[in-house]
């Protein structure tokens, strides 16, 4: 049987609101390149002893920006390291109590029921003590509720301390403008892509694969596509399997793509899971085949519904009721 996957099939650009990161290493900003000496520094350099640095020189609304996508624990941490670091870094810490408990609020976790209006409440309040992590909570939620210019402010200021998420959702709300400000977008995509947010690479290989906002460069597309889907990212697994099947940014190379598609099928892509179970009848591991198209099937791919019926029919009655059992008791990767 042969099949037709047409090229627009790629995976297209939607808002998912991405998971919040932790940017919370502090060696990422080379602060171990600024010189914080005391005046004995030189004199301790004659001596042939190690070079001191004064780290409480470091200016408080730098160590804040560099600490604002901080875990908890690691401002903790960050605040054993003098007393200057432990006063400069006090607010965040109580920022990041507002985040846990609108968290709690968020999802009705802690022994406290859902409550969306608290929620945003406690972000916001963590916002206001310079936390990253608080302002992307607090956007998505804005962002849910159709507030979208008080959500793309909060992205804003979040991208403008370093946070990827931020920067990715900032770059995907330039997207979806009216009209969409394709430069933009890729400016904030690219920053985020580079502190390895995958979303963002994601989205990143989309407009370079479309060439919005950036000349269409299908080597670029396809790297990032890899990047992303190496970490995990689901939909870009996806279409690493249709660049290595067309010989779009990669040569063409069917074992790749096999591997890839099976991979995006694995981690619950529907459309994968239509492609690798047709891959698999057109091989002739039905019993494998019948798997993926039943699971597609319930995922809403229509079409997979008809080549299911076709190879049920060929198999025995005790062979369908162990489909039917793997599909039931079939988890997605995480």
């Amino acid at each position: 049987m042969r099949r037709q996957t047409p090229r627009q099939h790629f995976d297209d650009c939607r808002f998912v609101p991405p998971t919040v990161s932790d940017a919370s290493k502090l060696a990422q900003f080379n602060i171990s390149k600024r010189r914080f000496q005391d005046p004995s520094s030189s004199r301790s350099k004659v001596l042939g002893k190690p070079e001191r640095r004064d780290f409480a020189a470091l200016p408080h609304d730098l160590l804040q920006k560099i600490a604002s996508s901080f875990s908890l624990t690691n401002l903790q941490s960050a605040s054993l390291v003098c007393r200057s670091w432990r006063d400069a870094l006090r607010p965040l810490k109580e920022g990041m109590l507002f985040l846990r408990q609108g968290k709690r609020f968020k999802h009705g976790r802690g022994g406290v029921r859902q409550n969306t209006a608290k929620a945003l409440d406690s972000f916001l309040k963590g916002a206001a003590c310079g936390s990253s992590l608080a302002m992307v909570d607090a956007g998505l939620i804005y962002w849910e509720m159709g507030e979208k210019d008080k959500a793309i402010e909060l992205y804003r200021r979040a991208a403008a301390l370093g946070n990827p998420a931020g920067q990715c959702n900032l770059g995907i709300s330039y997207l979806q403008a009216e009209p969409p400000q394709h430069e933009e977008a890729v400016h904030w995509l690219d920053l985020a892509s580079k502190a390895g947010h995958t979303r963002a690479q994601y989205q990143l290989a989309l407009c370079l694969h479309q060439g919005s906002g950036v000349d269409r460069n299908l080597s670029k597309a396809a790297k990032w596509y890899l990047k992303a889907a190496e970490g995990g990212y689901t939909r870009a697994m996806y279409n690493v399997a249709l660049c290595y099947s067309f010989g779009e940014g990669f040569a063409h190379n069917q074992r790749q793509s096999r591997n890839w598609m099976k991979r995006a099928a694995d981690h619950g892509h529907s459309k994968a899971q239509f492609e690798h179970g047709l891959r698999l009848f057109s091989e002739g591991e039905m019993m494998k085949a019948v798997v993926y198209l039943e699971l597609a099937t319930r995922a809403g791919e229509t079409a997979a519904s008809h080549v299911k019926n076709v190879i049920l029919q060929q198999l025995s009655s005790a062979s369908r009721d162990r489909v039917m059992f793997l599909v039931d008791n079939w988890r997605a990767l995480p």
